[in-house]
């Protein structure tokens, strides 16, 4: 997909995450805010760093990811952030370091039997480009965590924990992937076939090998207030910009 090439708008902006860890320090920050139900999700509406943010938990998969994501296009967000934290499927990323998505590709479709690549949606693409602008923001926030190694680059996306170093290793090898998380992908995909710019950042909260269901439990909180930083360092650049 071609990455927009448009002035990122002021608002009001998507941000969206999987799981309570990774948007509720965010929704603690909004001021003005009001909740309202929306059939299986919940949307907090509030102002962020100086912009009207609409906040959401989609839960863990591609399914809720991409329903939430439509949710927040259809209720008017110009833009998307996803946030939270990824297995890393490259050997130099360490737990706390943050990977800001180039673009996007979902590891688990498989078409090829029809002569599609593997991981090609048909129709749609191989891959789905983040917005170049938003990129540029998150790695300029990024960048003022200390201590905290900053990484440009695919990260792949599939309805699967990976735990094991087969695993890390074929999306490694296949996709060219920094790491691997079971959202990003799909909400890209959404965005992408409806023109609204977005960005996914991802904070290592384990290795996607054996110990990943140690590693991520223990250091998810860690790498969701990593995360969270640099979202509010991309809405506080955007207002500022504007």
């Amino acid at each position: 997909m071609t990455p927009s090439d448009r002035a990122i708008p002021t608002g009001p902006f998507g941000v969206i995450g999987a799981m309570s860890e990774e948007v509720d320090r965010l929704r603690a920050g909004l001021s003005h805010a009001s909740s309202v139900a929306a059939g299986p999700f919940t949307v907090h509406r509030g102002r962020l760093e100086g912009l009207d943010v609409l906040l959401a938990e989609c839960g863990v998969g591609k399914v809720n990811a991409a329903a939430l994501t439509q949710l927040l296009i259809e209720r008017g967000v110009h833009a998307v952030l996803f946030t939270g934290v990824a297995g890393a499927t490259d050997r130099r990323l360490r737990v706390g370091d943050v990977v800001i998505a180039t673009d996007t590709v979902q590891h688990d479709v498989d078409v090829s039997g029809l002569g599609y690549q593997l991981g090609e949606v048909p129709g749609t693409g191989l891959t789905f480009a983040a917005d170049p602008v938003l990129v540029e923001l998150a790695r300029a926030a990024a960048e003022e965590l200390p201590g905290v190694g900053v990484y440009l680059g695919r990260v792949a996306s599939g309805d699967t924990f990976v735990a094991t170093a087969d695993g890390v290793e074929r999306i490694s090898e296949r996709f060219s992937a920094l790491c691997t998380e079971m959202e990003g992908a799909a909400s890209a995909q959404v965005c992408s076939g409806w023109g609204i710019p977005f960005a996914i950042v991802r904070s290592i909260s384990d290795s996607a090998d054996q110990s990943a269901e140690t590693d991520f439990r223990a250091f998810t909180k860690v790498a969701a207030a990593n995360a969270d930083s640099i979202v509010r360092g991309v809405l506080r650049r955007v207002a500022t910009s504007g």
